[in-house]
Order: structure tokens, then C-alpha cells, then sequence
């Protein structure tokens, strides 16, 4: 039998704290709109972030038992220690992923798991929906979550996969996840770049190649559609430490933020935690370099 250790001696992570660790960092991260260790919102904090991650871990943990059961046990968890709905997008992205075998690569793996989600399943996730309360969520014409849950999740997730992030990776067997968004984030190690500014740039990359569903969903698509070639923008203006790119992202999240945090991109952040718990499960990511220090000094003399 082999040593499941990896090269440096140590043992590896497990799922859940792959999950615990994805969500952890997806939230300490400056990314521009979202919540994070130097910004909350009114009705949320980067506590509430940080305890969520670390609540979520045991279902993640048990999520080869039932993708449905995983989601309703990581949302009842979270509404035990936090007041508003944190991190449903991470879980319903987090948990067909946790349940791929250990020994199974995730590209070959996650088919399968969506292809055995039962009537339960999507029992469980209609539960947690409606339990998680998240906010834009409107009326929808076809299997609304306020409605009796569908005996074929995946029939569900069509309904709703051209205008929801989310959806659409149960219907791509996470396809952008897997050959976008996680890719980004090693990349941008592989550059050279620190962990929290590769997270960064992955989010800019997802909000410019895939307009956020959330912001469409609050402020309609036009907007989410302004938000995206924003991001765009920034990456054609650098990359980190350039001062330019890190001013254009300054003014982008004070954009992001000027609507009463409207433009929250969250459903990106979503994606993000995803494409980081993809790192950490096939590790890929296993060395968190420290935050860089050239962008917290052009902040400083800017006055910020």
C-alpha cells in the first residue's frame, strides 16, 4: 500500500478542510466588491465568513454520502453560529466536488456523482435553499425553490443554468471551475505571484469572462454586463504590483461597493472558493506565500 503522505512528510488534508481552507481564503482575500478582512458589509462580516468556513468542514467531510444531505447539514451548521445566509453558493459548488472519491481526479469523477443525484438530493437542496434564504433569488417558472422540490435535481439546474453560475456547472460537470477558475489560481502562483494576489487576479479573469449572475440578479444584466468589462479593463491595465493595475482595482471596488453593495460580485466569489478547493484536493496549492507588501504600501501612501 502506498504512503498517502505527500512529498514533504506531512499528511494531507482532508476534504473538509480543503472546503474550510477554500472558503477561508476565498474570504480573506481583498477581492474588489466582496467581503473581506479589511471590509464587511452592514449585514455581514468577515467573521461570519471565517466561522462558516470552519462549520462547513463535517459535511464536506461526509459528502460521498449524499451530495443533497451535505449541502442541508453545511447550511444548518452555518445558521447554528452565523445570521444570514454566507456561503450557499460555495456549498452547493463545493459539495458534488467533496464527493468524488479521494483516489478519483475530479475531471473523471464529478460526472458520475452528478449522474447519481436522487429525488433526496434534491429534497436536501431545496431545503437548504429555502433555509439559507439567499437574497435576488425573484420567481422562477419552472421548479421555483419556494415550490414541492423536482425528483430530478439536474432537471432543476437546466432551468435555471442560463442565468445562474452555479447552476450551470451541474449542468457542465463543472466545467468552468475545473478548466477556468482553478487553473487561474495556479497560474498565477506558477507566476510568481503571492496566493492572495493570484486569488485576485482569478477573480477579476471570472468576472470578465463570466458576467456575475448575482449582480445580474439584483441589478440586472446590464450591469453585470458593466461589471465584467470593468474587470476587463484591469487586466488589460496590468498585473499585480503594477501600480496601475492595483489603482484600477482600488477604483473598481469602490465602484463595486457604491450601490449600497448591490454589485456584490458573489457569485464569483463562489466560483473562487471552488477553484481553490480544487487546488488544495489535488494539490496543486500547498504553499500559502505571505501577502505581498507593494500593493499595502501604495495603499498607505494613497491614504486608504
Amino acid at each position: 500500500m502506498s504512503d498517502p503522505r505527500s512529498e514533504n512528510g506531512a499528511d494531507p488534508l482532508t476534504v473538509g478542510q480543503c472546503a474550510s481552507l477554500a472558503c477561508l481564503l476565498e474570504a480573506a482575500a481583498p477581492k474588489p466588491g466582496n467581503v473581506h478582512r479589511g471590509a464587511d458589509f452592514d449585514d455581514v462580516t468577515f467573521y461570519d465568513f471565517a466561522a462558516s468556513a470552519v462549520a462547513i468542514a463535517p459535511a464536506m467531510d461526509r459528502a460521498m454520502d449524499g451530495v443533497g444531505a451535505a449541502v442541508l447539514s453545511a447550511v444548518r451548521a452555518t445558521r447554528a453560529i452565523v445570521r444570514t445566509n454566507t456561503n450557499l453558493g460555495m456549498v452547493l459548488l463545493l459539495a458534488p466536488l467533496a464527493a468524488v472519491p479521494r483516489e478519483t481526479p475530479l475531471r473523471e469523477g464529478v460526472g458520475a456523482v452528478l449522474a447519481s443525484l436522487s429525488p433526496q438530493d434534491a429534497r436536501d437542496v431545496y431545503e437548504a435553499i429555502r433555509l439559507a434564504a439567499p437574497g435576488g433569488l425573484g420567481k422562477a417558472k419552472e421548479m421555483d425553490v419556494a415550490g414541492p422540490p423536482p425528483d430530478d435535481l439536474l432537471a432543476a439546474m437546466r432551468t435555471a443554468a442560463d442565468r445562474d453560475m452555479i447552476a450551470r456547472q451541474y449542468t457542465h460537470d463543472f466545467e468552468d471551475v475545473l478548466e477556468f477558475v482553478a487553473p487561474a489560481i495556479t497560474e498565477g502562483q506558477s507566476r510568481g505571484w503571492t496566493l492572495i494576489d493570484s486569488i485576485i487576479h482569478a477573480h477579476l479573469r471570472t468576472m470578465h469572462a463570466f458576467p456575475d449572475s448575482l449582480i445580474a440578479r439584483k441589478c440586472g444584466e446590464a450591469a453585470a454586463r458593466q461589471a465584467a468589462a470593468r474587470a476587463g479593463a484591469i487586466l488589460e491595465a496590468g498585473e499585480p504590483g503594477d501600480e496601475a493595475y492595483l489603482r484600477a482595482v482600488a477604483d473598481f471596488d469602490v465602484w463595486l461597493r457604491s450601490d449600497g453593495h448591490r454589485r456584490n460580485p458573489g457569485t464569483t466569489a463562489d466560483l473562487i472558493a471552488a477553484g481553490l478547493f480544487v487546488g488544495f484536493r489535488e494539490g496543486a496549492l500547498e504553499r500559502l506565500p505571505l501577502l505581498r507588501s507593494k500593493r499595502r504600501r501604495l495603499r498607505d501612501s494613497a491614504g486608504r
